[in-house]
């Protein structure tokens, strides 16, 4: 009879520990240690079903004739999905799919479930949190009762493998969720570390023997993580995030890890009564409706992945009542926005310290790459200055914490993007290429973040006979350095 000795794992980061802590020393998680029963000895495990040690196969490098093939996809008939893939679902790959409840994504997965199904795949749609009714009532929700979809509610993987390795091996499997299945080989309870490691690998294993392409489903905690071990991530092929907000009609879903594929690739969706529709013009969408006439508002030409997207950004700067001004930032990195203000304060002469700044991204998207330094800079100095920009003028560009404007990747696309949305004119970094690359948009180079605000001291000067705000009756604290 095999040894049983207990250990304490950390449920968020898979820590072991050999007595109980209320603190992780790993993540710093309070009860997040669980005890758990592991079994020492030769009966557990992958290695119990293992007859023998010499299966190993070995292929010679040099079988291979003529240039390497991209992998076989099989595309999922929805368009925004495979654009987050890479071209579609790669046979044998394990894709972990994340997002908040209620965010949609077992809706999406029932209609690229659906979409598979009827073009001659044999899917298989796997729930552990739902019954098979429940399951149906949603396709019927969506209009896709008619679809050939194999349903099933079950939570060991031992059977689910043993179903779904009968007859021809099914294209696509969902498992919904991951959190909820629990595998023999191991003595815990579901949804612990050790249960989720255990699954996913004899999940893993079974898409790379067989060529099935399956989707795990993995909740997330309140700070936006995959719950469960780290090590799931690094043990999957692709790792999307389903993100949104529950204010906004649409969603966004993104790529963050893909051995087949390009990262940081974001597919668009708009939630409507008859499930989630595909986006194929984001930046009309994300520009939809904006103030052209209001200060603080400018638009960014970003690149999300290979697309490029154009997007608002709004800032309001006000003056504060407080010993310690309010920095609240929706959409963007908080640690980013204070070295803009510094820059702005330090090299363009502006005193920022005595204001409650405000910064939004308008559509609830997240931006991460810097090249909106330049954007919200803009945005800030017309909000300061009561100003507002150019309707028709994008931004884009990386601030300096010498207050040069560095250049930025992809500069011929967003362009080319902003030029099809009928913007006229581009702010922009001095870069190293050919004026011919700009697509045809005029485009205006910065050397410095005092050329911004030169310029937008010069717009508000011009525009002061007309009624709007100029130098005489400008805040105190817009008075950028001659």
């Amino acid at each position: 009879m095999a040894k049983s000795h207990q250990t304490f794992v950390c449920q968020s980061c898979g820590a072991v520990y050999n007595r109980w802590r209320g603190r992780c020393e790993a993540c710093n998680g309070w009860n997040t240690i669980v005890e758990e029963t592991a079994a020492a000895g030769p009966a557990t495990g992958p290695a119990a079903t293992r007859p023998g040690r010499a299966r190993g196969r070995v292929f010679p490098l040099e079988g291979l004739t003529g240039e390497a093939k991209e992998a076989p996809r099989t595309a999922s008939g929805i368009a925004e999905l495979d654009r987050v893939t890479g071209g579609g679902f790669v046979r044998g790959s394990v894709i972990l799919l994340g997002g908040d409840p209620g965010i949609g994504k077992s809706t999406l997965l029932m209609q690229a479930s659906a979409a598979m199904a009827q073009s001659g795949e044999r899917v298989a749609y796997i729930s552990g949190e739902e019954a098979v009714g429940q399951v149906r009532l949603r396709a019927e929700r969506l209009g896709l009762a008619g679809a050939p979809v194999e349903l099933a509610a079950e939570t060991n993987v031992e059977d689910i493998v043993t179903t779904l390795g009968q007859g021809r091996p099914p294209g696509l499997a969902i498992i919904d969720s991951i959190q909820t299945m629990w595998t023999e080989t191991v003595d815990s309870a579901p949804g612990t570390v050790t249960q989720v490691r255990g699954s996913a690998q004899a999940l893993i294993r079974f898409a790379k023997t067989t060529g099935t392409a399956v989707i795990l489903v993995g909740h997330v905690t309140k700070d936006g993580q995959i719950a469960g071990p780290r090590v799931v991530e690094h043990m999957v092929d692709a790792v999307a995030s389903f993100e949104g907000d529950q204010g906004h009609h649409f969603r966004i879903l993104r790529a963050v890890k893909n051995r087949f594929g390009p990262t940081d690739e974001i597919g668009v969706f708009e939630m409507t009564d008859g499930g989630l529709a595909e986006v194929p013009n984001p930046s009309a969408l994300f520009l939809a409706g904006r103030d052209l006439a209001a200060p603080g508002t400018a638009v960014f030409a970003g690149m999300e992945g290979t697309r490029p997207l154009l997007v608002e950004i709004q800032a309001l700067v006000a003056p504060s009542a407080l010993g310690m001004p309010r920095r609240a930032v929706v959409g963007w990195d908080p640690n980013r926005l204070s070295m803009v203000l510094a820059v702005l304060e330090a090299h363009a002469g502006l005193r920022l310290g005595a204001h409650d700044v405000y910064l939004n991204v308008a559509g609830g998207l997240r931006i991460t790459e810097p090249a909106a330094d330049l954007a919200v800079a803009a945005a800030l100095v017309s909000s300061l200055s009561g100003t507002p920009l150019p309707s028709e003028t994008v931004y884009f560009g990386e601030v300096g914490l010498s207050g040069a404007i560095r250049p930025v990747a992809q500069a011929p696309a967003r362009l080319k993007e902003a030029q099809k949305l009928g913007f006229a004119r581009a702010l922009m970094p001095q870069g190293r290429g050919e004026p011919g690359e700009r697509g045809g948009l005029p485009a205006e180079s910065l050397r410095h973040i005092a050329d911004l605000v030169a310029g937008v001291a010069s717009a508000g000067v011009a525009s002061a006979g007309g009624g709007r705000i100029g130098r005489r009756n400008r805040p105190a604290a817009y008075e950028p350095d001659e």
